[in-house]
């Protein structure tokens, strides 16, 4: 047993790795959910260091802590936030609902950390690191610092970059006209610049939509400790808590309007879980547009060519797949079934707490990771490196006979049918087949149907 050491809790003894910064709380909780191997992530172990230095800076300021032990468990839970003390973090994400194990996991550690300063004296986990807190306030706080940090300084930025990706390629493509197509099939031309237009607004309104669920995001539980009423905390905890926090990273956080809300429901990490959903929604139109371009290179549409990263079997020599969007429509995938659980844990709010959050925090933060990481290899991997095959692309668009739809004014819609249907079964140019049967001159007809005209709407002139 020398490997271990003999920590106490309010259960009694307990045997813990002699080596470890945790305590017995830890190590009962280590031991009773050996479930998943799957521990909180970074940016919620992240959340939760900064939490607790912000506490102990509170209380200090409200004569609650001596300044001695407040300074020490601070520099020890900015030594958490900053993931120097990862590997002491070993419980399981699946395990009690409220959180409690990874609240007391931090306040172990940071304890421990803090108890070594000299002249610090002993500094107890619940007693001084938890001070006017409970993990029913802590834990929901932690998946809203979490999230807000993570988007803002991760999923935002990649969005951003990719959208700009996006506009470069649209600028450069916008001369070039192809088929526009509606249910797979040949459709009115469109330019690419158009095409990928579509792509970049579609990343605008993702962002603009995380921007403003943020907002919600940026209330905070901290105050209401156990059940909302904010017993055992100094009744100003909570509003100097949620400023000095604020200006600790940077962003705009506020006490929540209602803590029995805060506490016992979930709704703003469901909201923000749903936008992400709708994002991934996005991208996955948007890698599934690149893929089917891509097809081919010779059966498919074969209009761009994706950059060859890697080969693309085992058995046939040469094939080189779209490997990049295939993998963003798995991480979409992902993110959609991350949301499920999400919603599924916020009806977890029972009276006055929600009994599922380290789920919620675990997939919530999947999600922002995944699609922050997803977009940027879509960007500089797929999108940016692409080139356009124009000699197919003007090939398949002179044979396109949907052109026809511009001579509907001019010769009616039966009409326009049948050069559309003679077109097709003898693989021929509409120009050519309306020329014979249109009563059209053939000067008329290259005004009407030029496809660079067509992609500008209005009515044909």
């Amino acid at each position: 047993m020398s490997d271990y050491r003999t920590e106490r809790d309010s259960m009694g003894e307990l045997q813990v790795p002699v080596d470890a910064l945790y305590g017995a709380q830890t190590q009962r909780a280590f031991e009773n959910f050996p479930i998943s191997g799957l521990t909180m992530p970074r940016q919620f172990i992240r959340a939760l260091g900064l939490i607790k230095a912000t506490a102990a800076e509170v209380n200090r300021d409200l004569g609650l802590l001596e300044a001695g032990p407040a300074g020490a468990i601070a520099r020890a839970a900015e030594q958490v936030a900053a993931g120097e003390h990862d590997a002491h973090f070993p419980v399981d994400v699946f395990q009690t609902g409220s959180g409690t194990s990874s609240n007391m996991n931090a306040n172990e550690v940071i304890a421990q950390l803090a108890s070594r300063e000299a002249g610090a004296g002993r500094i107890h986990p619940n007693d001084h690191v938890n001070m006017g807190q409970s993990s029913n306030d802590v834990i929901p706080t932690a998946i809203h610092v979490a999230a807000a940090l993570a988007v803002q300084e991760h999923l935002l930025p990649a969005l951003d970059h990719l959208q700009s990706v996006i506009d470069r390629r649209a600028a450069e493509l916008d001369a070039v006209v192809k088929t526009g197509r509606t249910h797979l099939m040949d459709a009115m031309p469109v330019t690419l610049g158009q095409e990928l237009g579509g792509w970049s607004s579609q990343i605008s309104a993702g962002s603009e939509r995380l921007r403003d669920s943020l907002q919600r995001v940026l209330e905070l539980a901290q105050g209401g400790t156990a059940v909302g009423t904010g017993i055992n905390a100094h009744p100003e905890f909570g509003s100097r808590f949620a400023a000095r926090l604020g200006e600790r990273c940077g962003l705009h956080f506020r006490p929540g309007r209602n803590y029995f809300q805060g506490l016992s429901s979930q709704d703003a990490a469901v909201e923000l879980s749903g936008q992400l959903r709708t994002l991934a929604v996005s991208l996955m139109k948007i890698a599934n547009d690149l893929r089917w371009m891509n097809s081919g290179p010779l059966a498919g549409l074969g209009e761009i060519v994706l950059p060859a990263l890697q080969p693309g079997s085992s058995i046939m020599p040469g094939k080189v797949n779209p490997v990049v969007p295939e993998a963003v429509t798995m991480v979409c995938a992902q993110v959609m079934g991350n949301d499920a659980t999400v919603a599924i844990a916020g009806q977890s709010g029972n009276f006055q707490l929600n009994v599922m959050l380290p789920v919620i925090g675990y997939n919530l933060l999947q999600s922002v990771e995944l699609l922050g990481n997803g977009s940027r290899i879509l960007a500089d991997r797929a999108i940016a490196g692409f080139t356009v095959n124009t000699q197919r692309l003007e090939r398949d668009l002179g044979r396109n006979p949907i052109l026809v739809t511009a001579l509907n004014r001019t010769v009616g819609y039966e009409k326009g049918a049948a050069i559309a249907k003679q077109a097709y079964q003898e693989g021929r140019p509409v120009i050519d087949v309306a020329a014979e049967i249109s009563g059209l001159d053939r000067e008329t007809l290259e005004r009407l149907l030029d496809p660079r005209a067509l992609t500008r709407g209005g009515i044909p002139e």
